[in-house]
């Protein structure tokens, strides 16, 4: 029999690794950074780009995109040429998608410091990064499915559709979510507003951890457990019900993060209904990987690489557990915008990507440097403190949620509010505290695991070039009998490809096109005006800052918010929001009825010292604001944008705009001057009070019969 012999590269894999072990270190100082800021403000240094508004979205997309996605690249570079008996298809390729990578990674976070942002969580690049993101997506596609058509094996194992489905549905959930319309080189709005662009973020933003951190990951899981366990996958059967099943359901369930909001009822129905469906093809995953360790737990106990595996594929059954759970609209109501959802988006990312990422890195670099590992005491150590970092990162934060809610919402026997929000803030402050204390012991085994594995290297000689061999694949793949129809599929990469796009795409045309094409779900209400030009430069600035990442804007039908805040919100008002700023936590209070509440002299005052006009306040100074002018060359357009975007501004406004902007400047100048401040009128401060003091305000004007009408429309297609 005919037998090929070829070289696997290790090359390409061993720079993702080290791309993995720099990024995993980048992204957890800066998430360090900011678990810091929130009981010592003075951390923020008076510098913009040190604040909590600019570092998170740093943080975020440094773990999700730099530290998780070359996690995935470094295990598909691997596995796949293993699992095709061939080598990458083009080593050149391979060499544009690794540094193409890094230097997206780079200007992501020099632009996310310097304010450049979309202000869309987890998708805040602005244009030329997302279509860098896209093109390099694209080399890696090419690169990929070349390997696959000229593989050597016949079968296409389990890992290999995880991966084909994580590719479609990213490239998919990109392309949507990032349509937006360019008004300079870093600078563009989002094509949709409000309501909308809300359902299209968390759509993205929901199903790029399903596609981002769980898929590629579970593909991972499928193929580096047995091999580190040296034992089959438990159930080949699970694992196609698991397969289809997750790709299907998870596409649906993005509306359960705007729960109780302007959003829809039928939607939020449906994004509850499928949440806690997940629950079964999450679980038999997580079934799948640790019955695969029956009668091989002797092994754990002695092997690091599994212990790591064990506890990642644990911490994935609680996150896929807890998720549904949160989607209850009972549950939903106690923990949303509190600290409980970051604790557990960080029982995902510190166990399931951390620790798998981490057993992955403890396989792979002895095999590729042909060695042993250097100490498996000091990766034992690396596992204790991890576990324990994540315990303590945890369970402080759900003390944090609860005791959250419950102050929200406690009233006294007179039926006033019992806490100021402020007195909610300053309460949970030691939790604060222990939670950076488990990021610093987490972060603390990340080095420990660098040190050991450079250690490893140096003791070793890399293997560049993989010696393998494998007979070639059949011209004619014979069948026997009748063919089990998943044995057929797995033959056809193409047709696994379009028959995945197909099972994502089913959900989000469902959910999307009746927000988008039934006018009736988004009512208009006739006392919400578009911002004046100023106001616009104002919300930029807002968006600009992150003040949606501490700030919601989004008032829930309960008793507390509407006592605390004022009307709740409709679906109407943010008609002519670029992007949505609804937030999804309250570190400070909802601003969505901020408008007037307060004079021009106490938003300049707050912004210079916080604590000066809310002691114990832990928001940051914003000092530049002070000494920096808005651009009013940008002024036209800006209103050029949203008129394309559908924004009633007259025609031809844009050549009139910067005159209001004077206009308005001024008056907010003698505001500010007759309580003694001194302002320039294009400061930034100004531009900034114009739009705080706009928020909200127009819905208090509207007839109540309108808003009634408004509330009535969001369920037109449920029949309420």
């Amino acid at each position: 029999m005919q037998v090929d012999k070829f070289y696997y590269d290790n090359k390409t894999v061993k720079w993702f690794a080290y791309a993995v072990m720099v990024w995993a270190i980048v992204g957890m100082l800066a998430g360090l950074w900011i678990a810091i800021a929130m009981y010592y403000p003075k951390i923020n240094l008076g510098f913009a780009p040190t604040t909590f508004g600019r570092m998170r979205p740093v943080h975020t997309n440094a773990v999700i995109f730099a530290f998780v996605g070359n996690g995935i690249f470094m295990g598909i570079y691997y596995s796949l040429q293993r699992l095709c008996k061939t080598r990458m298809f083009s080593d050149k390729l391979s060499k544009i998608h690794f540094w193409g990578w890094q230097l997206i990674i780079v200007a992501g976070a020099l632009s996310l410091w310097t304010g450049h942002t979309s202000g869309k969580e987890y998708a805040e690049l602005e244009w030329p990064i997302d279509i860098a993101i896209a093109v390099v997506w694209i080399i890696f596609g090419i690169n990929m499915f070349g390997t696959i058509i000229k593989r050597r094996e016949s079968h296409i194992y389990v890992a290999i559709w995880f991966y084909i489905a994580t590719w479609v549905t990213v490239a998919m959930l990109h392309i949507v979510n990032s349509l937006e319309l360019p008004i300079s080189f870093l600078k563009s709005y989002s094509i949709y507003a409000g309501v909308q662009d809300a359902l299209v973020q968390w759509w993205y933003g929901h199903n790029a951890v399903a596609f981002f951190l769980t898929t590629p990951y579970l593909g991972l899981m499928y193929y580096f457990l047995p091999k580190a366990a040296n034992r089959p996958i438990y159930s080949y059967r699970l694992s196609i019900v698991h397969f289809w099943a997750l790709i299907f359901i998870y596409i649906w369930a993005g509306p359960h993060h705007l729960l109780y909001t302007a959003l829809p009822d039928w939607a939020q129905s449906l994004g509850v209904v499928f949440s806690i469906m997940l629950i079964a093809p999450s679980w038999g995953g997580m079934l799948n990987g640790l019955f695969t360790l029956r009668g091989a737990w002797d092994k754990v106990r002695e092997d690091p690489v599994l212990k790591f595996l064990v506890v990642a594929i644990t911490c994935y059954g609680m996150a896929t557990f807890e998720g549904p759970m949160l989607s209850l609209k009972s549950v939903n109501a106690i923990s949303h915008f509190t600290d409980w959802t970051i604790a557990h988006v960080h029982i995902g990312a510190l166990g399931w990507n951390g620790f798998l990422t981490f057993g992955i890195l403890y396989w792979l670099i002895p095999k590729m440097w042909n060695t042993q590992l250097y100490s498996k005491k000091l990766a034992g150590t690396h596992f204790w403190i991890g576990t324990i970092g994540i315990v303590l990162y945890a369970i402080p934060l759900y003390w944090a949620g609860f005791t959250q809610s419950l102050m929200w919402k406690a009233f006294t026997d007179e039926g006033q509010l019992k806490f100021q929000f402020l007195e909610t803030v300053t309460h949970i402050l030691p939790m604060y505290m222990v939670r950076s204390v488990g990021g610093a012991l987490y972060l603390s085994g990340a080095f420990i695991m660098i040190y050991n594995l450079r250690k490893t290297i140096l003791q070793g000689s890399f293997i560049a070039d993989e010696a393998a061999e494998a007979a070639p694949l059949p011209k004619v793949i014979t069948t026997h009998g009748n063919e089990y129809w998943h044995r057929w599929i797995e033959r056809r990469p193409m047709k696994m490809l379009l028959f995945s796009l197909i099972a994502v795409v089913i959900g989000g045309l469902i959910e999307l096109i009746p927000t988008f094409m039934v006018k009736s779900n988004i009512p208009t209400i006739s006392s919400v005006k578009p911002y004046t030009p100023l106001e616009l430069h104002g919300r930029d600035i807002y968006v600009r800052e992150g003040c949606y990442l501490c700030h919601s804007q989004m008032i829930r039908p309960f008793r507390d918010e509407v006592a605390r805040y004022g009307e709740y919100s409709k679906a109407g008002e943010f008609v002519y929001d670029h992007p949505f700023q609804w937030g999804s936590k309250r570190t400070g209070p909802d601003l969505a009825r901020i408008g007037g509440k307060y004079p021009d002299s106490w938003h300049y005052n707050h912004m210079m010292d916080p604590q000066s006009m809310s002691p114990g306040s832990i928001m940051p100074s914003y000092i530049w604001l002070y000494d920096h002018q808005i651009d009013t060359t940008k002024t036209p357009k800006m209103i050029w944008a949203m008129r394309k975007l559908g924004v009633p501004y007259p025609e031809g406004y844009e050549a009139t705009c910067n005159a209001d902007v004077a206009k308005q400047e001024l008056a907010i100048q003698a505001s500010l001057k007759a309580d003694k401040l001194d302002v320039k009128p294009n400061d930034e401060i100004v531009a900034l009070i114009a739009y705080l003091q706009r928020v909200g305000k127009d819905i208090k004007s509207a007839p109540k019969e309108e808003l009634q009408t408004a509330e009535k429309g969001g369920n037109a297609l449920m029949g309420n």
